[in-house]
């Protein structure tokens, strides 16, 4: 019976597909409780509409990508906010509908659609459950630039919360691993816990409290890495790492691991000191500007013709950095797309070139988180999962739900905080069902997220990039757990 539903709604979806193709309007079907802002039907269009007036969000989106959708609701299941909620207009289908009309001058963008649209994590899990292509994240991320661009009277990047620490202090890994030096002090001393435990960081305010909140402990200063690395062995590939912001402030030893990593695999490694923050940070929360100075300085440093990659170890890095072709039109376009094609996942990397072995044993029982922007913008699932099977002793157990956002997505977990532990309580909850002691997972903001869930729930867990355990096998070391 289940089979057979399945077949229809394929059907269906073929049906709708050739539909939309000849230019035929589709309303949105099975929208039982899809509460728009406007009661209004939109009209049949039998040509793509011309959209020129600058302060529409939709301007500068091609039509085309709104007609890839067939509004079949598949994407509903595999949507975290829509799943939370059980609102249309949190789900993808319904902020296409929403984006898509307002576009088209049917409705306005008054603030109900903003916080619909605002609500969406951009985990681009819908793009892997739609069977029509359809893609989301081109349509979301420009739009709600534009939509930001074009508010009247102050922005909501304009705040202190913006303006000083996700882009004053979040972006510069320099001044951030200054600025972590007490924090690091508080828990040499004991202090932090001792905070935590009496509740006292519960009396911070706002989002600086959930900063406190989110600190995971601090491993000791690693040094800064060597600007070059040579190959062991034969030399197979010459690949440049980029090492980000925050990555670089507070998990300078993945950075290590993943240089090592590469090096006995036969690569040699450049890591330049002029690069910059990949510009995610900016980009999606609207400020579209500094993310293209950012991409321009990458580009400048990291040298994609030097190389035969360019390494990213952060799923949320990697994904921004292989969209620079896309996320602006200009004079420097096709030397982003250049630098984009050469951008490569570590995991993406090994899996490709052939792992060479680890030999030592990790007896370890351990579960695989796929980061958003790993599993589903980069579309990179199996390559993880192949390096952790060559790991001698390890067991992986399957994480159920695992496409599913853990809530962090990038600085999500500090703007939209309710949301983000409703889904962060979700993903702990289905981490115990496997009865692992350790997590992997190839995002920062993911550790960072996991970390504090499984902190507040006084769930012991060993949480780590799949790097890192790999890097323990080839030097024949244990975990710490």
């Amino acid at each position: 019976m289940h089979f057979a539903f399945l077949i229809l709604h394929f059907v269906l979806c073929l049906r709708l597909r050739f539909l939309r193709a000849l230019r035929i309007e589709i309303p949105p079907v099975c929208f039982h409780h899809f509460h728009m802002t406007s009661t209004t039907h939109p009209p049949a269009k039998p040509q793509l509409p011309i959209v020129t007036n600058p302060n529409n969000p939709g301007a500068g989106i091609d039509y085309e990508l709104f007609l890839d959708c067939v509004h079949c609701g598949l994407c509903t299941a595999a949507c975290p906010t829509y799943l939370e909620l059980g609102n249309e207009n949190d789900s993808p289908r319904g902020r296409i509908y929403l984006m898509r009309a307002v576009t088209d001058g049917r409705i306005p963008l008054g603030e109900q659609t903003k916080r619909h649209l605002e609500l969406c994590l951009d985990c681009r899990a819908c793009e892997t459950a739609c069977p029509s292509g359809v893609q989301y994240g081109k349509l979301i991320e420009p739009f709600r630039v534009a939509m930001e661009q074009a508010t009247d009277g102050p922005k909501k990047t304009d705040d202190w919360f913006h303006r000083w620490i996700l882009f004053g202090l979040f972006t510069r890994r320099d001044l951030m691993r200054t600025a972590l030096w007490p924090a690091r002090i508080a828990q040499n001393l004991g202090l932090h816990s001792l905070l935590k435990r009496t509740g006292l960081t519960k009396l911070i305010p706002g989002r600086l409290g959930q900063l406190v909140d989110m600190l995971p402990p601090l491993p000791k200063d690693e040094p800064q890495l060597p600007e070059f690395l040579p190959a062991i062995g034969p030399r197979r590939a010459r690949v440049a790492l980029f090492t980000g912001c925050v990555a670089d402030a507070m998990f300078r030893s993945t950075h290590w691991a993943t240089a090592r990593v590469l090096q006995q695999n036969g690569c040699d490694v450049v890591i330049p000191r002029d690069q910059a923050c990949c510009g995610a940070i900016h980009f999606h929360a609207g400020s579209s500007e500094p993310a293209r100075q950012l991409a321009a300085q990458n580009m400048q440093s990291l040298k994609p013709a030097d190389v035969d990659a360019i390494i990213v170890n952060v799923a949320g890095c990697g994904a921004m950095l292989k969209d620079y072709g896309h996320h602006w039109h200009d004079e420097q376009t096709a030397e982003r797309e250049k630098f984009a094609a050469k951008t490569k996942d570590i995991t993406e990397f090994l899996d490709s070139l052939g792992i060479i072995p680890p030999e030592g044993e990790i007896k370890l029982t351990a579960t695989y988180h796929d980061a958003c922007h790993l599993g589903h913008a980069q579309k990179i699932r199996e390559a993880p999962r192949r390096l952790l099977a060559s790991i001698p002793g390890l067991k992986m157990v399957e994480l159920p739900e695992t496409e599913i956002c853990c809530g962090a997505a990038g600085t999500y977990n500090l703007t939209e905080p309710e949301m983000s532990a409703r889904l962060s309580r979700r993903k702990l909850d289905n981490i115990r069902k496997t009865g692992a002691r350790a997590v992997f997972t190839a995002n920062a903001g993911c550790f960072l997220q996991i970390l504090r869930e499984s902190d507040r729930q006084g769930e012991p867990l060993w949480i780590t990039h799949p790097i890192d355990v790999l890097d323990l096998s080839y030097r024949k070391q244990q975990p710490p757990v």
